[in-house]
């Protein structure tokens, strides 16, 4: 019975996955009139060529590709060096800073709509690539990962190094950071999924159609901006083109995760 509840659940999962690549490879009356069904009669690539000579696909793919490789190695940076010194350096205010970066992941995303655009306008960055990357180059979520895993670190390792010699940064680089493989993967999945989906943000950093990003444009093209009719194939082609980075990184960084966990459950 439970294999049976469990069947049924994946199919209600994977069923609008399967909707999609179906109507991506359809001709725009067989979606019409057929959209539910996972056979295309006949199939065609015709949506995808559409979506790269009807649409602006190649210049998005080339923005969302920069935007997220740079937040990306922003994040797993910046969130490291931040994790490791609350978890391990002593200074003044560290519980306060602490409890301010708690606070920054409940303040819900929409609130700081206003304020960001009013930043990014005032320092001339609105319209621009540095206004698509630097407000999401670090963020608190990943901050209090990396801290919560560099706390689970026994001090014995970097007191060890420092008797050698070693330095604070060294001692996070060359000893701490290696160690910390399993979250850094985590991260990377996080920071990579999170900013190549990103969309409310380039609401208020952009306007330009040249610096949209894959899923502003797919906003664009849902809206309408290529006229009349469904167009679902050109529409669910763009959206199949932008899941499947997102597929690959997490399936090749899910391997290489499991794979530490694995190891750090036989070494305990």
């Amino acid at each position: 019975m439970r294999r049976v509840v469990l069947a049924v659940f994946s199919v209600i999962f994977i069923y609008p996955f399967v909707i999609q690549i179906a109507n991506a490879f359809k001709t725009d009356p067989d979606a019409a009139a057929n959209p539910l069904s996972p056979i295309p009669h006949p199939a065609t690539l015709a949506g995808f060529e559409r979506v790269f000579l009807g649409t602006d696909m190649p210049i998005w793919l080339g923005n969302s590709l920069l935007v997220t490789v740079v937040v990306t190695l922003g994040r797993v940076l910046l969130d490291s060096m931040a994790g490791y010194a609350l978890a391990r350096l002593r200074f003044r205010g560290r519980r306060g800073l602490f409890v301010t970066v708690v606070a920054v992941i409940a303040v819900p995303g929409v609130v700081l709509f206003i304020p960001k655009f009013l930043v990014l306008n005032q320092l001339g960055m609105y319209d621009s690539y540095l206004a698509l990357i630097l407000p999401l180059v670090a963020d608190a979520a990943g901050v209090f990962v990396m801290k919560q895993f560099f706390e689970s670190i026994p001090h014995g390792v970097e007191e060890a190094a420092r008797m050698d010699g070693a330095g604070t940064f060294r001692v996070f680089w060359s000893v701490v950071l290696p160690m910390a493989r399993p979250a850094l993967v985590t991260l990377t999945i996080l920071s990579f999924q999170s900013s190549w989906n990103e969309f409310p943000h380039t609401l208020v950093a952009v306007q330009d159609p040249g610096l949209f990003t894959l899923p502003r444009g797919l906003a664009d093209l849902v809206s309408g901006s290529l006229g009349g009719g469904s167009q679902f194939p050109l529409k669910l082609g763009a959206a199949l083109l932008a899941t499947i980075p997102v597929a690959i990184i997490f399936v090749v960084f899910q391997r290489y995760f499991i794979r530490d966990q694995n190891e750090g459950a036989e070494k305990g």
